[in-house]
């Protein structure tokens, strides 16, 4: 059982300075590099006497800084805060209007101004590649309930909702982590960015077991061609992504275990992993272990799984998510369970010591769906399912307009808000377009263009997105439109969205 992340983290590099931690496009960064520079990024907060219970904004990228810069701040006794720097700039302002953080540490140039102290990429450098290995006696680091990490989430009305996860919600998922018995030092994909939670998944398992992250850049995923001659290079043990990801990975008809030899292991999060998919990736893989996960960033990355194997493929046409881990309680929420299909499904509670404390600075968005149960933290997850006799979990949806596409989780609501927003739309909604598989498969809007609009059709679209794209992450842009001259409506006079999904699934 891991009792401090950071020490086990620091004992690795003291003893083994020379292991690999870090492996992008080839460069290498050692737990020796990975703890002087984490020292001196840590002497320098701790230098500047800032408030313990604020948290520090990493405007991060995939290099080595940015994970030298999180075990850094943590060290100095703050939690940071993942913002990708493919973020728009509302994004960035957003997060720290309703974080408040101290400090932003910069891997590149900011886009904004964010008024608070700033560690440039030219000072952040200097302290990744400091030479003094000395180190330093004043670190209070992250313990118990403080929080580790703060990961902001899509929310509705345009707001994203951070989730705190502590010191301890990061200890109960680590150490489940280590039940699969993970390979000796293994090498972890590093393919999600970093605001992400399914990056956690591969960050602090790997630090943790002296293995090596090895990252596959964002631009080589741009094409296909370099990438898949790029992945049997990196000679991975342990694979994480979302299914999405694999499914592109396997257009590839060299993706198999003959050209990576070397891979162990599978984990999925993020979304519903496919019969289809699983089935199609034991076919290329027959040796390796396949694992399906479940778990919201409010329980900390994850909290269900359980190995595919090809006798559970002949049992269920859908797959389950697995078994709860053993710290942790999953059930259904009373006064929402319905008979479906022969099984009470209803929404699934989660209750225990990887439970989030709830969004920071939004205490009534934390009401809603965080409480204390018994003495153990629990969560209404929004997403629909059910427990068979033995304990085993099934996911069937969402409870609202909440969707995950590619992994990413968006509330429609807040990609309604930009929409509703834009010059060129008088009226608009998003609508998801799911496939036989019951996964997202496209996200389509509605819309109403402004009787002045000059443009149409595929000008229009072009002018919408490109407004949308300074405003919005590139995965919350819907990929088609629909124009109208009026949206259906309810008898209350809202736009009739159920009408709208049941039109774009051909529902009955």
């Amino acid at each position: 059982m891991t009792t401090s992340i950071i020490k086990q983290i620091d004992q690795i590099g003291t003893a083994h300075p020379d292991w690999p931690a870090y492996d992008y496009n080839g460069s290498i960064s050692t737990y020796g590099d990975l703890k002087t520079a984490s020292d001196a990024i840590a002497a320098d907060i701790t230098a500047r006497q800032l408030d313990r219970n604020r948290p520090v904004m990493v405007y991060s990228d995939q290099t080595f800084a940015t994970v030298a810069a999180f075990i850094g701040i943590v060290k100095s006794g703050h939690a940071y805060i993942p913002v990708d720097t493919h973020s728009p700039s509302e994004r960035l302002t957003m997060i720290n209007e309703i974080a408040q953080p101290v400090l932003t540490v910069a891997t590149k140039e900011l886009p904004v101004k964010l008024g608070i102290p700033v560690i440039t990429p030219s000072a952040l450098d200097s302290l990744v590649h400091s030479l003094d290995t000395t180190t330093p006696q004043n670190l209070k680091p992250v313990t118990g309930a403080e929080n580790f990490y703060i990961i902001f989430t899509s929310g509705t009305t345009g707001q994203p909702k951070g989730v705190q996860i502590s010191h301890d919600n990061l200890r109960s998922f680590s150490d489940w982590m280590f039940d699969f018995r993970l390979p000796d030092r293994p090498r972890f994909l590093v393919q999600a960015p970093y605001s992400f939670d399914l990056s956690v998944m591969s960050l602090y398992p790997t630090l943790l077991a002296g293995g090596t992250l090895v990252v596959l850049p964002k631009e080589a995923t741009a094409n296909l061609g370099d990438m898949f001659k790029l992945l049997p290079q990196l000679r991975l043990d342990v694979w994480v992504s979302t299914p999405s990801f694999m499914a592109m990975c396997l257009l590839d008809p060299t993706f198999d275990a003959a050209h990576h030899p070397q891979l162990q292991q599978i984990y999925f999060c993020g979304e519903e992993l496919t019969h289809q998919l699983a089935a199609k990736i034991l076919t290329r893989f027959p040796n390796v272990a396949l694992y399906n996960t479940y778990g919201p960033t409010e329980a900390t990355v994850a909290v269900t799984a359980v190995q595919i194997t090809d006798e559970l493929l002949d049992r269920y046409a859908r797959l389950p998510i697995g078994y709860s881990k053993a710290d942790t309680k999953m059930s259904l929420r009373p006064g929402t369970i319905r008979e479906e299909d022969g099984q009470q499904v209803g929404e699934l509670l989660i209750s225990g010591p990887s439970v989030s404390a709830g969004y920071i600075n939004r205490p009534e968005k934390t009401a809603s769906v965080f409480s204390t149960e018994d003495g153990r933290r629990t969560y209404a997850s929004g997403d629909l399912g059910f427990l068979d006799e033995h304990g085993l979990i099934f996911y069937r949806g969402r409870t609202d307009f909440q969707i995950k596409m590619n992994g990413y989780r968006i509330e429609l609501e807040e990609v309604n808000h930009y929409l509703n927003g834009s010059q060129y739309i008088k009226q608009a909604v998003a609508v998801p377009k799911y496939n036989q598989d019951h996964k997202v498969s496209q996200l389509l809007a509605f819309v109403v263009p402004t009787e002045d609009a000059k443009l149409s059709g595929l000008e229009l679209t072009r002018a919408i997105k490109a407004e949308l794209a300074g405003q919005m992450m590139d995965y919350m842009i819907p990929q088609r439109f629909v124009y109208r001259e009026q949206l259906p409506l309810t008898q209350n006079d809202k736009v009739a969205v159920k009408l709208l999904i049941s039109e774009v699934n051909n529902h009955a």
